[in-house]
C-alpha cells in the first residue's frame, strides 16, 4: 500500500512577523488524505492561538524502503499542582538521567518560545547545535502506525502527537533527552522524554492561557555527530508502533476505580447529580417527597399535560391501537397518527411535510449525522443543546463553532470555512439563558454562502411569536429556515421530535436518518397526545398570551426584589455563578415550597451556574411574584 506523508504548518502575521499557531504530521493512505487535509485546516482556522492567516499543507509520496518504524516509549505520569513543581521534577529527572546541569538548561527554555522548531543543546557544553537559531530544528515526517480506518478529528490529541514526536526524536542517533512544554495556551502539560526514563508525562508546567511552550533536545557529541542528528530528525520517514491514545491507557488493576473516582470527584465540586421523584401530574403545583410545591421548573408551558381533553385523546388511541407501536417505521411502526400527525405539524409550522422521531434529542442526531457527510461543514452556534453537539459529531462533516449568537464571527467563519456544503445551525430559543436566535441573519448568511439553515425549536413552540407557532412568527413570519426541529415533550405535552421542511428534506431524512430507521416509533397514545394539544394551541391562542405576560410579571418581581434578567421566552435564568451556591439556593427553595432546579457544568460553563425558572401559563401572578420574593432570599443567603 502506497503511504504519504502529510505536513501542516500554520502561522499568522503579527506587526510583519510570522507567527506559529498549529503544526502537525501525518503519515496516511491515500483514500484518507482528503478528510485529514481538511480537519488540520479547520484546526488551524479554529485555535486557540487564534486563527492563521497563512497554512501550508504539504503532500508526498513515500516511496519504498524510505520508512523505519520505532516502537513507542513507556510512558508515566507524575502529577503536580503547580508550574513550579512540574519544573522541580524537570530537574529531579535530569539528574536521575545523569545531566548534571539542570537548571542552565531550563533557564535556556525561554529562548525556545519565539522558535519554530527545538533548540539542539549540547547536554555537557550547552552549546547550541542548530545551523538555523531562529528557525530551530524541526522533527518531521512521523505519525503513529495505525489503521486506515482510524476516525478523523479536528481536535489535536496532545499525548498521542507528544509520544510520537518523543519516540522518533529519542531513536535519533545522539540524542540522550528532550524536554518539551506545550505552546497551547489550553494545555498546560509537558514531559521529559529519554530512553532510561520513557516518556515521563509531567501534569503542570504553565498556567493555562500562558502561550509560552517550546522543546529542547539534548544532544551529546561532536559538529559532524550534530549533522546526523539534524538529517534524522528533519529527513526519515518514522512509524511509531504501539502509541497510546491517551494517558488512561494503562491497565489497572480495577477497572472500577476511576468510576468511582470521577463520581467523588462530581461531589466535591458541587457537580454531582441525583433524581427528585414527583409524584403528580406536572401541573403548576406538585407533590414531591410528601412536600406541595409551587413547581418553577417543568417544560410543560402551557400546562396541557394534565388537560383532560389531551388525557382523554392518548386513552382513545390506546383503546384503538393498543400500547406499542410493534415496529419500526420503515417496517410494521407507521399507524394512521403518526401520518396525521406529521401533516398537522408541517401545516402549523408551515412547511410541506414533517417527519417523527422518537426524542427531540434523535431529532438532531438524526439530522446532523445525516447532512454531515464527508466535505461537509457544520456552523453551530457555540451555546446550542447538547443533541445538536453531539449530532455534529457522529456525522463525517467539519464542526465549525462560532461565538453565541455573533453574525459578525458566523460570516468571519463562514468566508474562512469556503464550504463546498453545510449547515447552519441554532437553536431557536437557547434552553439555559432564555434568548432568541437572530434567524433573519442566519437566514440570510445561508442564502448568500449556499448552505442550508435549522433551528431547533423544542423551547420554541407554543412559547414564543404571538401565537405559538415559534421562531417564524416571532420574526413576522418573513423568513423560513431550510430545517425546522421540535419536540412533542414541552409545550404539546407528550414525547418525541420532529423535523418540518420541504419534502425533498423529510424524504432524504426518511431514508438516511439512522435513528429514524433503526428506531421503535412512538406509541399511540403519545402521538395521540401531542396532535390534541396541538389543536389547542391552534384554537386557544390566550393559553400562549397568558404565558407571555406571567414571564413578564415574573421578570418584573424579580428586579423589584434586587434580581436582574431578562428573556425573550419562558425561560429565565438567575444567574449564581458557583455551584454550591446554586445547590444551596434550590435546597432552600425546595425547603421554602418551591421546586426550582440548579443548573451547573457541564450543561452551563463552569462558574455561570444558576436557578433556571421555567413560567407555566397555569401559573397565577400572585403566585409568580411570591416566588420572586422567595428567591430573592434564598440567592441572597
Amino acid at each position: 500500500m502506497t503511504l504519504y506523508s502529510m505536513k501542516m504548518r500554520a502561522s499568522r502575521n503579527e506587526n510583519g512577523k510570522p507567527v506559529h499557531v498549529s503544526g502537525a504530521e501525518k503519515i496516511l493512505a491515500q483514500k484518507e488524505i482528503h478528510d485529514n487535509a481538511s480537519a488540520l485546516i479547520e484546526r488551524a482556522l479554529c485555535h486557540s492561538k487564534g486563527s492563521a492567516d497563512f497554512i501550508n499543507l504539504k503532500i508526498e509520496e513515500i516511496r519504498p524502503g524510505e520508512l523505519s518504524y520505532v516502537e513507542a516509549l513507556p510512558f508515566t505520569t507524575r502529577d503536580v499542582k503547580t508550574a513550579e513543581e512540574g519544573r522541580a521534577v524537570i530537574l529531579e529527572l535530569l539528574d536521575k538521567l545523569g545531566i548534571k546541569n539542570g537548571r542552565e538548561i531550563l533557564s535556556r527554555f525561554s529562548e525556545t518560545y519565539d522558535m519554530r522548531g527545538a533548540m539542539l543543546l549540547n547536554a555537557d557544553t550547552l552549546e547550541r547545535m542548530e545551523p538555523d537559531t531562529e528557525r530551530g530544528i524541526r522533527a518531521t515526517y512521523m505519525d503513529a502506525e495505525h489503521s486506515p480506518e482510524r476516525s478523523v478529528c479536528n481536535d489535536k490529541n496532545h499525548f498521542q502527537e507528544a509520544i510520537v514526536l518523543a519516540s522518533k526524536v529519542i531513536s535519533a542517533p545522539h540524542i540522550i533527552a528532550e524536554i518539551c512544554m506545550s505552546d497551547d495556551p489550553d494545555y498546560v502539560t509537558g514531559y521529559v522524554a529519554a530512553e532510561a526514563i520513557g516518556y515521563v508525562r509531567i501534569t503542570k508546567l504553565k498556567e493555562k492561557g500562558c502561550p509560552d511552550g517550546g522543546r529542547i533536545f539534548l544532544f551529546r557529541g561532536s559538529s559532524e555527530d550534530a549533522k546526523e542528528t539534524i538529517k534524522y530528525l528533519e529527513k526519515q520517514k518514522v512509524l511509531v508502533k504501539n502509541a497510546p491514545l491517551s494517558p488512561c491507557s494503562q491497565k489497572v488493576s480495577d477497572p472500577w476505580e476511576a468510576i468511582r473516582k470521577d463520581i467523588s470527584q462530581r461531589k466535591a465540586a458541587n457537580l454531582y447529580r441525583n433524581t427528585r421523584v414527583i409524584d403528580t401530574a406536572q401541573t403548576a403545583h406538585v407533590r414531591s417527597d410528601g412536600k406541595h410545591l409551587l413547581l418553577l421548573a417543568s417544560n410543560s408551558y402551557l400546562g396541557l399535560s394534565d388537560e383532560p381533553r389531551v388525557k382523554e385523546a392518548a386513552i382513545e388511541a390506546v383503546r384503538e391501537y393498543g400500547v406499542g407501536s410493534g415496529g419500526s417505521r420503515l417496517t410494521t411502526g407507521t399507524l394512521p397518527l403518526h401520518e396525521k400527525l406529521e401533516r398537522d405539524l408541517a401545516a402549523f409550522k408551515g412547511t410541506e411535510a414533517a417527519i417523527l422521531f422518537n426524542t427531540g434529542y434523535m431529532a438532531n442526531v438524526g439530522i446532523l449525522s445525516a447532512l454531515g457527510k464527508s466535505g461537509a461543514v457544520i456552523f453551530s452556534d457555540e451555546l446550542n443543546h447538547a443533541s445538536i453537539i453531539d449530532g455534529c459529531r457522529l456525522g463525517h462533516a467539519r464542526t465549525v463553532v462560532y461565538k453565541h449568537n455573533d453574525m459578525k464571527d458566523l460570516e468571519e467563519k463562514l468566508k474562512a470555512a469556503s464550504a463546498p456544503f453545510g449547515v447552519i445551525v441554532s437553536d431557536a430559543v437557547f434552553s439555559m439563558d432564555g434568548d432568541v436566535a437572530n434567524l433573519p441573519e442566519i437566514i440570510g448568511l445561508s442564502k448568500k454562502y449556499n448552505l442550508l439553515s435549522m433551528v431547533d425549536e423544542a423551547h420554541a413552540t407554543g412559547v414564543i411569536g404571538e401565537t405559538g407557532h415559534g421562531i417564524v412568527e416571532y420574526y413576522g413570519n418573513n423568513t423560513h429556515p431550510d430545517i425546522l426541529m421540535g419536540t412533542m415533550s414541552k409545550s404539546l405535552a407528550s414525547e418525541g421530535g420532529f423535523v418540518c421542511g420541504d419534502n425533498l428534506l423529510i424524504d432524504y431524512l426518511r431514508n438516511t436518518a439512522r435513528s429514524f430507521i433503526f428506531s421503535t416509533s412512538l406509541g399511540p397514545a403519545a402521538l395521540a397526545a401531542a396532535d390534541e394539544a396541538l389543536h389547542i394551541i391552534e384554537d386557544e391562542p390566550e393559553r400562549v398570551a397568558q404565558l407571555q405576560r406571567n414571564t413578564k410579571v415574573f421578570i418584573k418581581a424579580l428586579a423589584e426584589n434586587g434580581i436582574t434578567t431578562e428573556s425573550s421566552s419562558a425561560i429565565v435564568p438567575i444567574i449564581i455563578g458557583d455551584e454550591g451556591a446554586a445547590l444551596k439556593a434550590a435546597q432552600a427553595l425546595y425547603d421554602d415550597g418551591i421546586f426550582l432546579t440548579a443548573i451547573r457544568y457541564p450543561t452551563v460553563a463552569k462558574g455561570t451556574a444558576r436557578l433556571r425558572a421555567a413560567i407555566m401559563a397555569t401559573h397565577t401572578e400572585a403566585e409568580l411574584t411570591a416566588a420572586a420574593q422567595k428567591i430573592a432570599k434564598a440567592v441572597k443567603q
